[in-house]
């Protein structure tokens, strides 16, 4: 091969595959080395180390014992076919190893993807660079997939366990919902508006509880956007997932009133030893408090980490029943039981 061509080839495959050039010469040398070992066994385990040599330029290679030239008559092709098993093999693992190295610096990112095919529950998402798995556990139960939509995923994690797909991206993580927000928001991204908490049931509806750092910044206003559009845009993209955007507070008695809108709620009892609320809800604001199958109370329960009883004017008591974990305890907040006091 003239010298042009060595480098040409060299750079080339550098580019498609997005790795160095002496990333390349290095897993060159490696496979040589290995095809000699295994052809000439005898002379590779004399005591003086066999050294690949390849010239960048002409591509001309090279094996060195000590001061003394190894290479055998021939050899390039008698290990041609041994060397481009290692070649392959070597250059599929630096390109692995060049995406991950990429994709760590997105974890916690939300980016864009194309689904590519369903495979035994899983879908095959394409990053651009790579193809990443999105498990059926990290699927939402109402959303339409299908083959080349376009839409956007959270990078939750790199399991470099997996044979392939080492990238897993999610559609049911609360932080999609942030992410999706921090890319519409401008002041989300300059930390005027930050986001206290999420409590999210993907496909159906998330709170999202949000505080100003600037004095004149209205928090709810910026994340809601003249006429709506801005959580419009969310909603849009989660496939009509509900956004309830609330003020956060200090105060838990203000954060619990307010978590459980769209409802007005009345005299908030909090008793902290056991982490609980009684809040005291009149009859007509009382199928808001609670909402369609205790939606609405179980995810202010999560928001605010408060196991939340509603009492109406009549004493009857209405209690989540799902798991909620409350320092390192759990709490039933699931379903709701109506009980009379």
């Amino acid at each position: 091969m003239v010298r042009t061509e060595f480098l040409a080839a060299l750079k080339q495959i550098a580019l498609e595959r997005g790795i160095s050039a002496d990333e390349i010469v290095e897993t060159l040398k490696r496979a040589m080395l290995a095809a000699y070992t295994k052809d000439y066994p005898e002379q590779a385990a004399e005591n003086d180390e066999v050294v690949v040599h390849i010239d960048k330029e002409t591509g001309e290679v090279t094996l060195m014992q000590g001061s003394k030239d190894v290479t055998p008559p021939g050899f390039g092709r008698i290990a041609a076919q041994t060397a481009k098993q290692v070649i392959l093999q070597g250059v599929r693992e630096a390109e692995k190893q060049a995406v991950v190295t990429e994709f760590q610096g997105k974890l916690g990112e939300v980016v864009p993807g194309m689904l590519q095919r369903f495979e035994r529950g899983s879908w095959l998402v394409d990053l651009g660079r790579t193809v990443a798995i999105m498990p059926h556990t990290e699927q939402v139960f109402n959303e339409n997939y299908r083959n080349n939509q376009r839409l956007k995923v959270y990078v939750k994690e790199i399991d470099e366990n997996l044979p392939r797909n080492n990238i897993v991206v999610s559609r049911s993580d609360a932080k999609l919902v942030e992410g999706l927000f921090e890319l519409e928001i401008p002041e989300l991204q300059s930390e005027a508006v930050v986001i206290q908490a999420i409590a999210r049931e993907a496909g159906s509806r998330s709170k999202i509880a949000v505080a100003s750092t600037q004095q004149g910044v209205d928090p709810v206003g910026s994340m809601v956007g003249q006429r709506g559009v801005r959580v419009q845009t969310v909603t849009d993209e989660l496939q009509g997932e509900k956004m309830d955007i609330i003020l956060w507070s200090d105060s838990a008695v203000d954060f619990i009133k307010n978590a459980l809108s769209p409802a007005k709620v009345g005299k908030v009892t909090i008793t902290e030893k056991t982490k609980t609320a009684r809040v005291e809800v009149s009859e007509d604001e009382l199928s808001l408090a609670i909402g369609k199958e205790g939606q609405n109370v179980r995810l202010a329960s999560k928001l605010t980490g408060y196991r939340i009883d509603i009492v109406s004017s009549t004493g009857e008591i209405f209690t989540p029943n799902d798991e909620l974990e409350i320092n390192g305890e759990v709490t039933n907040v699931d379903s709701v039981t109506e009980t009379k006091e």
